[in-house]
């Protein structure tokens, strides 16, 4: 119970940044392998905002053997001079929230880092940081442990490590493991987001380097094509309806650069980007393009008689059926929705974008009609399919609500408060029986389903309505779903806080994941995003020994480490299928929150996890094939 107790005494000022240690999540989205990447961004964001300036050419961005990580920029160097707080500007950066160049709209014109807390956060959670600074003809240092400077300086100023005829920034920082669940850098996707970075950026050179063992790699990202590259690699193997459309302007200060190119497939895909962030939950940027884009191909079908006076307009979704975009603005004072930047709240980025497109599109499409009819032939077909599959859904989802309740698959619970509720998705009759059994029917439902469930990646929308388990978890979660035509997802209407996948420790669970991963992510990806998804963590093993408690091990791993350090002999149980444990086991191990080990479902890179799924589980086999190869060495085999 908190103290009856309110005065001066209860208010806790966290001086420096302890606020950042306390609540990390707040700066940088969370603690896990997502916040831990995100590290690297804030740094180099930095280094790609002295390239916007005119300044950088080139960023070196290595994985050291040690786990931490080395960033350098032939920038101008981060200020050392003494600051008017009476130390170096450097320290004032490295330990002072909101403190930096960003606020200078004569330093930067344009930059990712706006809010002045990246370096700083980088520095207080990292358990060392070490900056080395070539600036004015000299190299200075500096050094901190969890934020804290652990350099004397000199009548304020940093010490000098000798001169050099080099400037820029080389920032090396290590993790701090008691802050992170996991301090290991996960380098595909920094791969990733350098080699995006590379596309936003024509003139600037990547140098990447992974240095761990096992790792060892080395690699340039270099695009000096811009976003026509990327539009291209986007659609690499697609068949292209037209050569990519590019152009770029400035409207009141705000620069826009577009590229887009539409392929003979049933699909949309437009990226946004300000000041090279990429803005994963879109924005008013993308607001702008999408509206002036649906105008501008209804008001062309109409003038070329291809809509007719009683034929209603294409919807948006319809004119982009078929379209890989990329949206990129320069904003010189943008608002974002929360420090890690996923979605553009400012009002004019929709005005800007609105009035370039018009400007350059109707240019565009005046010179070149054919392109412009073979746009309008992909909304014409969007449109037909559209129709046809909203008849289907129709029809399909009005019988499956009301038949739901009677097909006895969900045992629901009894509480109706979302939030303190979770549904589990079982794999199989048996495993279901113990869960229900097993589970706190006050918060916790019980959903099996049979084998396999349809591959969405590969099947139609009629398919998909048609196959009874998906119609089941659609009804069951209550939210809807945003695939196709006809968007009725709305997230408030989700019955359950955790959706948890609950399968065998196998390749055959695995499998199951894989497909129910698939089509959460193609249809539900809001509740991936919000961090609804979570797979269970069933043991591997019940090991009994003939001295001492019985204990679940959860992987290989664990077993080993219990074989090395148990004396005597134990009795070993392999779970192979979650069947095989009794009601008290599944709560013991898997149903209940105090023992439970859940992952939750994490998406880092959109386009990176979109490419991924598309090659894993579509139709395209040689791609798929090689990628087999390429990881064979990755796969753990079930015996």
């Amino acid at each position: 119970m908190a103290k009856a107790q309110y005065d001066a005494d209860s208010i806790t000022v966290l001086e420096g940044l302890e606020a950042v240690r306390k609540r990390p999540g707040m700066y940088i989205g969370g603690v896990g392998t997502k916040g831990l990447n995100h590290l690297i961004y804030e740094i180099v964001d930095n280094a790609v905002d002295e390239h916007l300036a005119g300044y950088c050419t080139e960023i070196f961005v290595t994985l050291e053997a040690d786990g931490s990580c080395t960033v350098k920029d032939n920038g101008r160097g981060i200020p050392v001079e003494l600051h008017k707080k009476g130390v170096s500007a450097e320290r004032v950066v490295m330990s002072t929230l909101h403190a930096g160049g960003k606020f200078d709209n004569e330093a930067y014109k344009t930059s990712g880092g706006l809010h002045g807390v990246g370096s700083s956060v980088v520095n207080a959670l990292s358990s060392r940081l070490r900056i080395r600074v070539a600036r004015g003809g000299l190299l200075h240092y500096d050094a901190y442990e969890k934020g804290i400077p652990v350099v004397e300086l000199k009548n304020g100023l940093l010490p000098t490590a000798g001169r050099t005829k080099e400037t820029g920034t080389e920032i090396n920082f290590l993790p701090d493991e008691t802050i992170f669940e996991k301090t290991k850098f996960k380098a595909d996707w920094l791969k990733s987001r350098l080699h995006e970075s590379a596309y936003l950026n024509p003139g600037l050179v990547f140098h990447y380097e992974n240095k761990r063992a096992g790792e060892e790699e080395k690699a340039d990202f270099s695009e000096p094509d811009g976003i026509t590259a990327y539009v291209r690699e986007l659609n690499a193997g697609k068949e292209p309806v037209h050569e990519p459309v590019y152009f770029k302007g400035t409207v009141d200060d705000i620069e826009v650069e577009i590229a887009f190119q539409f392929v003979d497939a049933f699909e949309e895909n437009v990226l946004g980007f300000c000041n090279n962030i990429f803005t994963q939950e879109g924005g008013t940027h993308l607001v702008g393009f999408k509206t002036k884009f649906t105008g501008l191909i209804n008001s062309y079908a109409r003038e070329l008689g291809i809509l007719k006076e009683k034929d209603s307009n294409f919807t948006g979704a319809d004119t982009r059926n078929g379209m890989t975009a990329v949206v990129a603005v320069k904003h010189p004072d943008p608002i974002f929705e929360g420090q890690t930047k996923t979605k553009l709240a400012s009002a004019d980025a929709t005005k800007a974008v609105f009035t370039k497109c018009g400007e350059e599109l109707e240019l565009f499409f005046d010179r070149n009609l054919e392109t412009l009819k073979a746009v309008i032939a992909c909304a014409e077909k969007s449109a037909k399919i559209r129709r046809a599959e909203e008849k289907a859904r129709t029809n399909l989802l009005s019988k499956s609500r009301f038949s739901f309740d009677s097909n006895g698959k969900l045992a629901n619970c009894e509480s109706r408060d979302p939030s303190k509720c979770e549904i589990f998705i079982v794999e199989g009759d048996s495993a279901g029986g113990s869960a229900k059994m097993g589970r706190d029917r006050q918060f916790q439902a019980i959903l099996p389903i049979r084998g396999k469930i349809l591959n969405v990646e590969k099947a139609s929308m009629d398919k998909v309505l048609a196959n009874a388990e998906i119609k089941t978890m659609i009804n069951a979660f209550g939210c809807g779903f945003s695939e196709g035509y006809g968007n009725d997802f709305d997230i408030t209407k989700l019955k359950y806080d955790k959706i948890i996948l609950m399968t065998d420790a196998d390749v055959d669970g695995s499998h199951i994941d894989t497909l129910l991963l698939t089509f959460l992510y193609r249809f539900m990806p809001e509740l991936i995003y919000d961090g609804h998804v979570y797979i269970a963590m069933p043991p591997l093993y019940k090991v009994v020994p003939k001295r001492g408690e019985e204990r679940y091990l959860y992987d290989d791993k664990a077993l080993e480490e219990y074989k090395r350090g148990h004396t005597g002999g134990f009795t070993l149980q392999r779970y192979k299928g979650l069947g095989e444990m009794d009601a008290d086991q599944l709560w013991e191990t898997t149903l209940n929150p105090e023992n439970r080990v859940l992952k939750r479902v994490e998406i880092e890179d959109a386009r990176l996890a979109s490419e991924v799924t598309e090659l894993l589980m579509g139709s395209d086999v040689p791609p798929r094939r090689r990628f087999i190869y390429d990881h064979a060495d990755e796969a753990q085999i079930d015996a």
